[in-house]
């Protein structure tokens, strides 16, 4: 049966097998091939990358489907054409489809068990994309790439985000070995974009451009220094909420320039931006003539996605909030680097709560030293720390902890600390995030 459980969740005789998808796939009529597609694969930033690739794509009277996971609130989140979100109904008949189809697939033997979570939401999200006649689909990878449901497609261009280590079960416990299943959505001859980043992770990516004749897009031209003279430069500020800096940028290939001004905060945001200009570049060469240099900024500038580095303003009683979804170490400099540039003189309070399979002890060190207090508190995940878990895990940081497992009172016992201006930041998982942006109910 479908279940909304985690989609890492195997049992340890389903292994991952790409062959398993392509047999459901084909019992549907390969709806894959029903559109071209984008595939972006990366340890952080792959869904900031395809959340603003897909907002050019619809800046630029593209027919949009947008595939990503996991979710904040409602599953219907992951799977969204234009920007909307895949309706009740609609889900629910693709779901019975597609599990029909599951199960006669089981009973003849043509799969050895019923599909997984993930490879379920993958075949309906392509099932709706056909149904809905997209023109274009920017689908975000789940985990790894290699052997990942979504790698089925034959994408125009595959974009490989910042690489860093995560889900080390699954994919390796080196940066290397992560990089190369990542790469493995690079296809014979095909394009690839991305930037330079960890040595291990660009020796692997390089070496795999070369073994398959492919091209590689090196997207740093259009990440912003912040110095006129060179590729882009900064002119401005942009006020407050989640706007960050305004950059300019000149996009010799389509003949104009660009101010880029986007919603998406934080350093780390601009190698985002910079991945996401290269493949709408890429594909206006590959014959998309609507992606024009107009569209990209506004897409740019009309990109949203909830969740990271998303301020809050102070309101009905509560303090100005931070909600961002760093889960691992990476994120975790990501997001204590904007933290220290926007609040340098703020007083942060933390709710933190992590999934026990995380590297929670490098999260909390990284992090913790930022926060005047921190309430540690349970995600409602079967996976989640305890509290005391990761009072444990933090016992190195010297900071202040409390343990509230609710996370309703957590967010409660935090407010009343951050008086006088002081900040919330809500981190440590995205099922943490989710689970606050419902009771604070803040739209996604």
């Amino acid at each position: 049966m479908f279940t909304l459980g985690h989609e890492l969740s195997q049992t340890p005789s389903h292994k991952f097998d790409l062959n398993h998808m392509r047999v459901l796939l084909a019992a549907l009529d390969h709806p894959e091939r029903r559109f071209p597609s984008v595939l972006i694969a990366g340890t952080n930033g792959k869904g900031s990358t395809a959340a603003t690739l897909a907002s050019i794509l619809r800046a630029s009277g593209i027919n949009t489907g947008l595939y990503t996971s996991p979710h904040l609130v409602r599953i219907n989140e992951r799977i969204r054409v234009n920007g909307e979100q895949i309706g009740d109904r609609d889900f629910a008949e693709l779901h019975e489809k597609v599990d029909f189809a599951s199960g006669k697939l089981v009973e003849s033997g043509a799969l050895p068990w019923h599909p997984s979570f993930f490879e379920m939401m993958t075949a309906i999200a392509f099932e709706h994309f056909g149904q809905q006649h997209v023109d274009f689909a920017v689908l975000e990878v789940g985990m790894g790439g290699r052997l990942d449901a979504t790698n089925v497609v034959e994408p125009r261009v595959s974009v490989i985000t910042d690489v860093s280590l995560d889900h080390q079960k699954y994919l390796g416990d080196t940066i290397g070995e992560i990089a190369r299943e990542k790469a493995g959505i690079i296809r014979s001859g095909g394009v690839v974009v991305t930037l330079p980043q960890h040595p291990e992770a660009n020796d692997v990516i390089g070496n795999t451009i070369l073994n398959l004749g492919a091209r590689g897009v090196n997207a740093v031209p259009y990440v912003a220094p912040v110095s006129p003279g060179s590729a882009g430069f900064r002119v401005s500020d942009v006020g407050s909420g989640n706007a960050g800096d305004a950059y300019r940028y000149p996009l010799a290939v389509l003949g104009s320039e660009i101010l880029v001004e986007s919603k998406l905060t934080g350093r780390h945001q601009l190698r985002n931006i910079a991945l996401a200009i290269a493949s709408a570049v890429e594909l206006n060469q590959q014959g998309l003539s609507e992606i024009t240099a107009n569209s990209i900024e506004r897409g740019i500038r009309e990109a949203r996605w909830p969740g990271r580095f998303q301020v809050i303003p102070a309101r009905n009683g509560w303090p100005e909030i931070v909600i961002d979804v760093a889960h691992n170490p990476a994120g975790a400099w990501a997001l204590r680097s904007a933290l220290s540039e926007r609040y340098e003189d703020r007083r942060l309070i933390f709710v933190f709560g992590a999934m026990r399979d995380k590297a929670i002890s490098e999260m909390t060190e990284i992090l913790f030293p930022l926060a005047e207090r921190v309430i540690a508190t349970r995600p409602d995940n079967p996976r989640a720390a305890s509290p005391d878990e990761i009072q444990q895990a933090a016992s190195r940081t010297g900071a202040e902890i409390e343990s509230v497992v609710e996370v309703a009172r957590a967010l409660e016992r935090a407010r009343e600390l951050a008086v006088d201006g002081a900040v919330m930041v809500i981190t440590g998982s995205i099922y943490l995030a989710g689970e606050a942006m419902k009771l604070l109910e803040i739209e996604i």
